[in-house]
């Protein structure tokens, strides 16, 4: 059927609408607390959504309906581990960083440990994000390739400088107020995309249904003990726990929005109340796949690559105007995720190494420096995704690799800092090293699935630490109440 005039007015319309919507947030940063904490007066509600929009990509949306296509409920596991690790989250690390006037993650642990501890940590965050930021920006180039026909590097720009122009000028607050919008966009366009399959499949939800079930698509729990499974139960709790404390309680994407909150109470109920968004979110993401099985019958390597069964089958059998917002929807995923990384990657360059060098500079050179942080990102960010044309496989699962293995050794760190009072800088260290390079190892060198990543690293980068701070002797850091 492919996209008409009407699909592409809608597109265009999206695109410039938030761009201009972004904007109006542009004459409100006057110091670096409005340009990378919204001022610290964001409603709890809003900050739920922004998580719930920083932590899905195009990736998901894309990539998890051609999970369920090939697989079945299963990834579902995971997603409630995402659930037990914000309760943690909310009682062990949130009230250390509502203990002061912090911009970033990383001052917890120069505050705890000192300052060469904090380089290394927000050095690992900012190549990790990197790195796994340019996969996510590269999957976007599968959707505007296949809806508009350009090719995939123009799409990579065309995305990259739409996102950059707002979040440029408008700093966090007109990240997390796009992401509102974004997220109401994509949730209720994939919603429409849901209701469109089922009239579409002869015979309705009774028909899907049964090939579903036969197919064994339906099935959510999986209780094996295979270490080699990345979606058992048990990988999908624990590794979904370890992987969500780590993601949500050490990484700038997500800190960064929860220390925007008015109160620690309200930064608790927007993480705690964005993780049933989540399961909400990933639970129709994944049935998408599962309708589409249901539509085609053949396996997916009769289509081309998972990734792009569902973006195909929107260009190709939506009907018109449900199409272009669908495109739409996916498109509102890929910027708000992309403009999360930025101002992420942006405050942890200027905040955790710049300003450590150059405490001088006043506010309005503090916000332009800031802004010009977060161009170079974007374009570090444009450059990496190019380099991911034609390198990667299902790219949901690349991407949570390439995270994985930093956020091992992050979270053991940031434990060691607010569990233990023995923990010193060079045992912390050399803890860190050793759970990141065991991390590498298993991700390149072994099978051992992704989702006991996190959980290896954690413990290797806390059991190595603590041990080796004792032989260090007494820890010198300044902080005296962790």
């Amino acid at each position: 059927m492919g996209l008409d005039k009407l699909d592409f007015a809608i597109i265009a319309l999206y695109l410039v609408g938030i761009t201009l919507f972004g904007l109006r947030f542009r004459k409100r940063q006057r110091s670096l607390r409005d340009y990378f904490l919204a001022d610290r007066n964001i409603p709890w509600w809003a900050i739920a959504l922004s998580i719930v929009a920083a932590e899905t990509s195009t990736l998901t949306i894309i990539s998890i309906p051609g999970l369920a296509y090939d697989t079945n409920l299963t990834f579902l596991q995971v997603v409630l581990g995402y659930l037990v690790g914000r309760v943690i989250i909310s009682f062990v690390l949130l009230p250390h960083y509502f203990r002061g006037d912090l911009y970033t993650a990383y001052e917890l642990i120069e505050r705890r440990f000192g300052r060469r501890l904090r380089s290394l940590t927000a050095g690992l965050f900012l190549v990790t994000r990197a790195a796994a930021e340019g996969v996510r920006v590269y999957a976007v180039s599968i959707v505007v390739a296949i809806a508009l026909g350009t090719g995939e590097i123009a799409s990579i720009a065309i995305i990259t400088v739409l996102t950059l122009i707002y979040t440029f000028e408008g700093g966090l607050a007109a990240v997390i107020w796009t992401d509102v919008v974004q997220t109401v966009i994509y949730v209720g366009g994939t919603v429409v995309g849901l209701f469109t399959i089922l009239h579409l499949v002869p015979g309705g939800w009774p028909a899907i249904h049964g090939i579903a079930a036969s197919a064994g698509k339906l099935q959510v729990f999986d209780f094996s003990f295979d270490f080699w499974k990345p979606y058992t139960f048990w990988a999908g709790v624990v590794g979904g726990t370890f992987l969500t404390t780590a993601s949500h309680g050490t990484d700038q994407l997500i800190v960064q929005r929860l220390l925007a909150a008015r109160s620690q109470r309200q930064s608790v109920t927007a993480l705690l109340s964005s993780g049933v968004a989540i399961l909400f979110q990933f639970a129709l993401f994944l049935m998408v796949g599962v309708m589409l099985f249901a539509y085609y019958r053949v396996p997916s390597a009769s289509l081309g690559k998972a990734d792009r069964i569902y973006p195909t089958f929107i260009a190709s059998q939506m009907p018109h105007g449900i199409s272009g917002l669908l495109i739409a929807a996916i498109l509102a995923a890929a910027m708000s995720n992309l403009s999360a990384a930025l101002n992420s990657l942006s405050s942890t360059s200027i905040i955790d190494f710049y300003f450590r060098h150059k405490p001088q500079a006043d506010e309005r050179r503090r916000v332009q420096l800031s802004r010009w942080a977060t161009l170079f990102w974007g374009l570090v960010l444009f450059g990496l995704a190019v380099l991911a044309l034609h390198k990667v496989g299902r790219v949901v699962e690349v991407g949570l690799q390439i995270a994985s293995v930093a956020y091992g050794a992050l979270l053991g760190v940031f434990l060691l800092g607010v569990l233990t009072r023995r923990a010193n800088q060079n045992g912390a260290m050399f803890g860190m090293l050793c759970g990141f390079l065991i991390e590498v190892y298993i991700w390149l060198g072994t099978r051992v699935a992704w989702t006991w990543y996190v959980m290896i690293g954690t413990m290797v980068t806390f059991g190595v630490g603590y041990a080796a701070s004792l032989l260090y002797g007494a820890d010198k850091a300044p902080e005296k109440s962790a």
